[in-house]
């Protein structure tokens, strides 16, 4: 995603651009992340919520989760995107070449693919080449019984049962996803609590729910590598402290590597370091005229991360001299039930930082809107500075809150006062009001609670 991004600014500013690509356009984020996964969760979600209808006065008889009909959708959804980019890269006049590209030097990149071979010269280069799934040592996959969340996207059916290995983001959603559309899901996490990037509460406030929903949860829990073995019908596995598990499907979230084979590197003076591409604070790597982005370089491995480094990396070579990215502005979003969304620090980064706070939090059921909804699950945590009052961090968990994150977001852009975000005027009924009742709360002025 950010290597076309880049590209359209690029073109934006008066740059002749080619952009090189081996599979399709738009990346991870469109074809197997980000877009793919939210629309299996929309469909797996709205089953469960039907099922829930009754307490609205809805009666359903003979539902059913018709799990490759929601597959055929969400290829709609990605086939009619991935479109919308083909036509963006025509309207902005990017040059689009088809194949595998690879450094050949400071100045030259190869590319090879369905045209043969050629060779493209240019004055700067960004480099956007993402990242791939990871696996445990000694753990392969084998798409059908251990298998990564590119291998569950493929799947035609919702698995009768799950073992889901690390419990961030992409772990959480799939545990989430499966046990809506009916699944016994088991989540397993090596570090002490689920979403471990999260705030405390947070992560306290999933594992509750999970559990509540039938989710079995296993924190802080040790995997025997060498006990995991799948078979005709399943996986089985030994946990320590456990015991022996077995399900359908094991899949392995812990987390991505960056792609940096197989590209060129060692023609250049680029460096790679624990992994990841070597860049500044403007993205720039050793070779001057060699910019990285995005997954490759490590930080925050999200789509909407990747386009600001590449707008960042772009107006850099064209001179603008932006302000480096402030990463702690940058909005982290999970997309399970409930939804978890956080920007900033949280409470215990801003004590260990030595940095005096004051929080306020507001529940949401003391919200109207969401007992209206029928979900009062969740809170908003606002985090402030104690002498200030500057709004250090937001973490939210509960319905749509991945949306309602914008709000606190552009107050930390903005170095506003927990008192300012409080006082602004939220519209009644609506979610957002959360945000105003648990800034207010910061000073004790909160309304409703």
């Amino acid at each position: 995603m950010g290597g076309y991004v880049s590209a359209i600014r690029a073109r934006q500013l008066g740059m002749s651009v080619a952009l090189v690509e081996k599979a399709k356009l738009g990346g991870t984020c469109l074809h197997l992340g980000c877009i793919p996964t939210k629309a299996l969760i929309h469909s797996a979600e709205l089953f469960h919520d039907a099922q829930e209808g009754a307490a609205a006065g809805l009666r359903f008889t003979g539902l059913e989760l018709d799990w490759p009909a929601a597959t055929t959708r969400k290829q709609k959804i990605v086939d009619q995107l991935h479109k919308g980019v083909q036509f963006l890269m025509k309207k902005n006049g990017v040059t689009v070449v088809e194949g595998q590209g690879a450094l050949a030097g400071p100045n030259r990149l190869a590319v090879e693919g369905g045209a043969g071979k050629t060779e493209l010269e240019f004055e700067h280069a960004i480099v956007a080449t993402g990242s791939t799934v990871k696996s445990l040592p000694g753990v392969s996959f084998d798409g059908k019984r251990i298998i990564s969340s590119d291998d569950a996207l493929g799947l035609t059916q919702v698995p009768r049962s799950a073992i889901v290995v690390g419990a961030g983001a992409v772990g959480v959603e799939f545990a989430s996803m499966w046990r809506d559309g009916g699944a016994e899901v088991t989540l397993i996490e090596a570090l002490p609590r689920v979403t471990p990037l999260e705030d405390v509460e947070v992560s306290q406030a999933i594992e509750r729910s999970f559990t509540r929903r039938g989710i079995k949860v296993h924190a802080g829990a040790k995997l025997d590598l060498k006990s995991i073995a799948a078979s005709g019908d399943g996986v089985r596995m030994s946990v320590e402290g456990v015991g022996d598990l077995q399900a359908e499907v094991l899949l392995l979230a812990v987390g991505r590597a960056a792609v940096t084979q197989g590209i060129g590197l060692e023609t250049t003076q680029v460096k790679v370091e624990n992994g990841f591409i070597a860049v500044d604070d403007h993205l720039r790597t050793a070779e001057p005229n060699i910019f990285a982005i995005g997954d490759v370089v490590g930080g925050y491995l999200l789509a909407h991360v990747a386009t600001h480094e590449g707008i960042h990396a772009v107006e850099t070579i064209a001179g603008k001299n932006p302000h480096p990215i402030d990463y702690n502005q940058v909005p982290r979003c999970t997309y399970s039930r409930p939804q978890v969304a956080s920007v900033g620090l949280s409470e215990e980064q801003a004590r260990e930082a030595g940095v005096p706070v004051k929080v306020g939090k507001f529940p949401f059921s003391a919200l109207g809107r969401a007992m209206v909804n029928g979900d009062t699950e969740g809170f908003v945590k606002i985090v402030a500075d104690a002498e200030t009052g500057e709004l250090i961090g937001a973490h939210l968990v509960g319905h749509n809150v991945t949306d309602l994150v914008a709000e606190p977001v552009l107050a930390r852009l903005l170095e506003g006062t927990a008192w300012e975000l409080g006082i602004s005027v939220h519209a009644h009924p609506t979610l957002s009001e959360a945000i105003g009742e648990a800034a207010l709360a910061v000073d004790g002025m909160a309304i409703h609670i």
